[in-house]
């Protein structure tokens, strides 16, 4: 599904394809991006996956995010456009062993496809699905880019909510030959918004607009986010957004190569120095990506009422 209905366009080899993973009901920030890519015409959107968000919290996680994703396709009128797969239901319980699930399948068909334009995978969660689908085909490995909203700040990592989900899927990825940029913890927060600004610029902007304000406001309600510091009242972090921002602009000049750690039971970096080098960013372009989403988002609505 590629969505096109600008003034501007796009030429024809600069066009993408993109697979979105997802755990889109863990917190209020996936749909943002999610958005985001579904109206950016440089990106032939080809599925979404549905990420667990661990089983503590909602046994069921997975499934709630591909509700959540069935939600957002539906409000932006887009049902039946693309296709929505169901990831994995848990994490990997080790190093070798794939959990088999559409989403996976979804990655290794669109990776070993014989098609001109480069693949993208996003995971704005645990990377289960990518590690999966390697483990269940390697040869993906030289067929796509992984973007990964996850892990800790270089160089000792730490505790991040994504990585903890599945480090053993973190290892298997870092310890592959697959394009990996990530952007880690440190970066991934430096695009924050306030409500206000978010009921300026996103809600009066059709149904879809109105949902991704009200679902956000929901969840600040919740009693994760009341109980947790870095949760002001006033402020969020849309979180997930760079990875689509990297997509529409590489800002080649923000990130390092660093050599792929291990990843210990307690989150930290292990640096052995037995992987490939993969990119690291350092600083992500807020202005761009917000100014982006809004200005796409209110194109949207006004050719929509």
């Amino acid at each position: 599904m590629r969505y096109q209905d600008y003034t501007f366009k796009v030429p024809e080899e600069k066009i993408v394809r993109l697979i979105t993973d997802t755990d889109a009901k863990n917190e209020a920030d996936d749909d943002f991006a999610v958005v985001q890519a579904l109206l950016s015409p440089k990106i032939d959107n080809v599925g979404l996956v549905a990420a667990h968000y661990g089983t503590k919290r909602d046994a069921d996680s997975m499934e709630r995010s591909y509700r959540e994703l069935e939600t957002v396709v539906d409000k932006m009128g887009f049902t039946g456009q693309i296709p929505i797969c169901h990831g994995a239901p848990h994490a990997l319980t080790d190093t070798s062993t794939p959990v088999d699930s559409e989403g996976a399948r979804l990655i290794i068909e669109e990776a070993m496809k014989q098609d001109d334009s480069p693949l993208y995978a996003i995971f704005l969660g645990p990377l289960t699905d990518i590690a999966s689908a390697y483990l269940m085909e390697p040869r993906i490995a030289k067929r796509l880019t992984v973007i990964w909203i996850g892990g800790g700040l270089y160089p000792d990592g730490g505790e991040e909510f994504n990585l903890g989900n599945d480090i053993n899927a973190a290892n298997v990825v870092f310890g592959s030959n697959m394009e990996v940029w990530q952007v880690p913890k440190n970066v991934y927060e430096m695009i924050p918004v306030t409500m206000a600004e978010l009921e300026y610029r996103v809600r009066p902007y059709g149904e879809i607009g109105a949902y991704l304000c009200d679902q956000l406001m929901e969840h600040a309600f919740t009693e994760q986010p009341r109980k947790s510091p870095f949760r002001s009242g006033e402020c969020w972090v849309l979180g997930d957004s760079p990875a689509v921002g990297l997509i529409l602009y590489e800002d080649r000049f923000s990130f390092e190569w660093k050599q792929a750690p291990s990843v210990g039971v307690d989150m930290n970096y292990i640096h052995s120095k037995r992987f490939r080098p993969i990119r690291v960013y350092q600083k992500i372009d807020s202005r761009l990506i917000l100014e982006d989403f809004y200005a796409k988002l209110a194109l949207f609505a006004a050719r929509n009422k």
